[in-house]
């Protein structure tokens, strides 16, 4: 079991502290850890947000945990080289193609959802993003204009293979879950969409266990506010994806919760809280860890097959919680180190 840590900046360091931690403590046979730089650190040190070296041990792991990127520090650097570009050259260098992000209430927290709490205590959802393709990877320029001005333009493309590949993954997901799964795009006006549609479709038919409908992105992001529960497994694009798991985030209730897994063919995954470096905070010991921690659960269960440690993790943080365990995200006066011992204790 060879594991990539790739803490990064900001909170990153810390909050992957613990849950590299919670993974020490389990016992597991074989478990080897290697460290590597990546984002602003990795800059500041070696010249590159993702150099060489750490390329070398993300391709000799079976996983990769990774932290946060992100230094304010660096805005002013070439595109290049800011540190958001370590975790993109991740996904490109290993193909990671699929994203999964889980967003559900845990007991006792629908109060702190900006829904009411009986619409957010019925969320308990997956994602299924495709992160390879669409308009963040099409071709894209901004041109002078003859009269004066410019103007800024970006593709926005699919192929059935590529859709037909995410599609798979949605599909055996709901498989695992309630058997219902909600295709996302904008077929009414998009001819990318349509192709998406189309192929969506055909896959359907290898999984008639699955339920299968399919939602418009804006009526999508309207019914995540207005009855998320009745969403099981929602399989979408790239930037349609990008911007409705933000968005259950935030219907979950605290962003410091909710952990991500981004999968390539097989089982090899990067796994990562779904919130930033928050440089405001570093050092400070504030941070809240449970989404890297569940983000290490994520990493057991699919890169490992490891159900019940993974299970054993998410029932010690649920635990947690419901002992009034709360980082200052939810309130609460607990740091960063006192909610790793909290979940250690419980595990």
């Amino acid at each position: 079991m060879k594991i990539a840590v790739f803490a990064g900046d900001g909170i990153g360091p810390e909050v992957t502290q613990e849950a590299v931690r919670v993974l020490k403590a389990l016992g597991l046979p074989g478990l080897e850890l290697v460290e590597g730089d990546v984002g602003g650190a990795a800059w500041r040190k070696h010249g590159h947000p993702l150099p060489e070296a750490t390329l070398e041990i993300a391709r000799a792991a079976d996983a990769i945990l990774f932290g946060a990127v992100g230094d304010f520090e660096c805005d002013g650097l070439e595109r290049h080289l800011r540190p958001e570009q370590a975790i993109l050259g991740l996904r490109k260098e290993l193909g990671l193609f699929a994203n999964l992000r889980p967003a559900r209430v845990f007991a006792g927290l629908e109060s702190h959802s900006a829904l009411r709490p009986e619409v957010a205590g019925a969320i308990d959802l997956l994602i299924v993003r495709e992160l390879n393709g669409d308009v963040y990877f099409g071709e894209k320029g901004i041109d002078d204009l003859p009269g004066g001005g410019r103007r800024g333009w970006d593709m926005m493309s699919y192929t059935d293979a590529e859709v037909r590949r995410i599609a798979h993954v949605g599909f055996k997901a709901a498989q695992g879950r309630n058997g219902k799964l909600c295709s996302v795009d904008k077929a009414n006006v998009l001819e990318t969409s349509q192709v998406w549609r189309d192929t969506v479709i055909e896959v359907a038919a290898e999984y008639p266990d699955v339920e299968l409908s399919h939602m418009y992105v804006d009526n999508a992001a309207m019914q995540l506010v207005k009855n998320p529960g009745a969403f099981d497994v929602i399989v979408t694009g790239n930037l349609f994806g990008d911007i409705l798991s933000d968005q259950a985030s935030m219907c979950v209730g605290s962003i410091g919760l909710l952990a991500s897994a981004s999968m390539a063919v097989g089982t090899k995954g990067l796994y990562e809280p779904i919130h930033g470096s928050a440089p405001d905070i570093a050092g400070k010991g504030l941070a809240n860890p449970m989404a890297t921690i569940l983000s290490a659960a994520m990493l057991l269960r699919h890169s490992f097959g490891l159900e019940a440690e993974a299970a054993r993790i998410e029932a010690a943080v649920a635990k947690a919680l419901a002992d009034g365990i709360f980082g200052g995200d939810l309130g609460g006066s607990y740091g960063t180190a006192a909610i790793g011992d909290a979940v250690l204790e419980r595990l």
